[in-house]
């Protein structure tokens, strides 16, 4: 049988988009056929545009995210509570592959965990939110250690930072050894939480992470600490004022049980 073969030979125009998408990346179709138009080429509109659209450059172009030179801060440890708190996120699904997010905050002078907050989204306002109630229960550190993340990076996250005279530890990029005391907790959280069960709503997973965070502050024992929990090594005022009063309470009370 006698058929026609095409001799269509498109390589000049493929090399001239790919010049141009090289030179101007945020550019679309139309400029780039004026511009060939410009220089005396007389393609046809719709052979460029055909192979403009077999190249994909009509897609959109993901650009690097530029991040700011972050210096390396020496991971130290504090000695006193609220000097430093280190924060991140973690990722789990639940049993119906609904995507979750944990966010952890923790006091690096006694490793204790103060927030464990779990949601289905986790903005920087929801960020704020956990942070001004920490601050209506326990204070302000002088210091937040935490990564680059969209949520911390944030105007929102910064301006309130600013607004309390909190100072951001920013990590290095990639560098996760740099914020190592909440690295540290996050994996006995997920050896103890999230690979352990499925959940089938944020609530009972915020729920079993309320109770985990309890007894990880009471009974889990650090070997940096001396092999004490963050609560024994160096528990807050009013724990320690409840303490003495509960137990002035229960002196009285047996005083007066053997009077009477």
């Amino acid at each position: 049988m006698w058929y026609y073969q095409s001799k269509k030979d498109d390589s000049e125009v493929i090399d001239k988009l790919t010049e141009l998408a090289e030179s101007y990346p945020t550019r679309g179709f139309d400029e780039y056929y004026h511009k060939i138009r410009r220089e005396g080429l007389k393609w046809n509109r719709k052979r460029v545009l055909r192979i403009y659209r077999d190249m994909k450059l009509s897609l959109r172009r993901k650009h690097k995210k530029r991040l700011v030179k972050r210096v390396k801060q020496p991971l130290e440890t504090p000695t006193q509570l609220n000097e430093c708190w280190s924060m991140d996120f973690m990722s789990d699904a639940l049993a119906d592959g609904r995507k979750v997010r944990v966010f952890n905050v923790i006091d690096d002078c006694n490793r204790e965990a103060l927030a464990i907050e779990a949601g289905l989204s986790y903005p920087a306002r929801a960020v704020v939110d956990t942070l001004e109630r920490l601050k209506e229960e326990i204070g302000t550190p002088k210091y937040i250690r935490c990564d680059n993340g969209p949520e911390f990076i944030s105007k929102t996250f910064m301006n309130w930072c600013e607004k309390n005279f909190i100072e951001i530890k920013y990590t290095q990029p990639g560098k996760p050894m740099q914020n190592g005391y909440i690295e540290r907790f996050n994996r006995f959280f997920r050896e103890d939480i999230l690979d352990a069960y499925y959940f089938n709503d944020k609530y009972q997973l915020q729920k079993i992470s309320d109770n985990w965070r309890e007894d990880y502050n009471f009974n889990h024992p650090h070997k940096s600490l001396g092999n004490k929990s963050p609560k024994e090594y160096m528990p807050r005022f009013d724990e320690e004022f409840k303490f003495f009063i509960k137990s002035d309470l229960n002196n009285n009370y047996l005083s007066n049980f053997e009077v009477s």
